[in-house]
């Protein structure tokens, strides 16, 4: 990794790490996290801080932002254990800091961008505001809707993706890359203005 940097965007996937989670709505914070990657063109690699971490720029020359796309590798409850380290590192203060998460309380294939607030019973945000000292960050908030039928929250969260959701899936990952794009180089105001439906 390089040198510290007060001017990085710190993007941070929230997930958990492994196989059994690869593909689940939980995740879709490492999928966002991934398909940015592949926008911007680099490799994820490991650290001592527990994440993968991608060094990156958007857009061409010195003085485009520079993004630091982050996987930690803690399991969601500690994501804060992985984040505020490398935080510190890139001395970034938390209002360049963007979460990417699944949210319950939004329909599927729906985004809103915010920032601050609570952390609605999600564990990965509950950690990014402990270890960081404060809710102060930015979150785009990933739709994944409630269950249908009758389930434990937690097993539906756990669960892949249905069949039925795949197509809209890729749509909704690749809106979620615009929307950080758009959110660190015109700011929220306008973010919200395009991407909150």
């Amino acid at each position: 990794m390089t040198s510290h940097s007060s001017n990085a965007w710190l993007v941070v996937g929230l997930g958990n790490p492994g196989e059994k989670y690869a593909s689940t709505r939980h995740n879709i914070g490492f999928l966002v996290a991934e398909e940015l990657a592949i926008r911007l063109g680099g490799k994820f690699a490991s650290n001592k801080y527990r994440a993968l971490v991608l060094e990156t720029r958007l857009g061409v020359g010195s003085d485009s932002p520079k993004i630091v796309i982050i996987k930690p590798q803690t399991y969601m409850n500690d994501s804060g254990d992985a984040v505020a380290p490398l935080a510190k590192y890139f001395n970034c203060a938390p209002e360049r800091i963007i979460a990417i998460h699944d949210e319950l309380d939004i329909p599927f294939d729906t985004l809103r961008v915010k920032i601050g607030g609570g952390d609605n019973g999600h564990n990965g945000l509950k950690s990014l505001t402990h270890s960081l000292g404060t809710p102060e960050y930015f979150r785009v908030r990933v739709g994944i809707g409630r269950p249908a039928t009758p389930q434990d929250t937690a097993d539906y969260v756990l669960d892949r993706f249905a069949k039925s959701e795949k197509l809209a899936l890729n749509d909704l990952i690749m809106r979620s890359c615009d929307a950080i794009e758009s959110l660190i180089v015109k700011g929220l105001e306008v973010t919200q203005q395009n991407f909150n439906q």
